[in-house]
């Protein structure tokens, strides 16, 4: 479960073996987290779970999530091939 990138105390990693699902992060901040399915190619994100967060924060992942998708997006090739 490597952690890619931590940000305004939000950890951004992702798990070793997902299976079949496309590129995507998990975001965690005490009790609160998410996880987005990213999708580079297309510059988008599609958000598949949240717990214990209102739409403010949830702006505020994604806004990070779109400033580093490119990393995010290598970190993800580079463990995983």
């Amino acid at each position: 479960m490597p952690t890619i990138l931590i940000k305004l105390g939000w950890r951004f990693y992702f798990f070793a073996n997902k299976g079949n699902e496309p590129i995507h992060i998990h975001c965690k901040n005490a009790e609160k987290q998410c996880k987005f399915w990213l999708f580079p190619e297309e510059v988008e994100i599609e958000l598949v779970n949240h717990y214990h967060m209102n739409n403010k924060v949830l702006k505020e992942v994604k806004k990070v999530i779109y400033e580093n998708l490119d990393y995010f997006e290598s970190e993800w090739k580079k463990y995983h091939d």
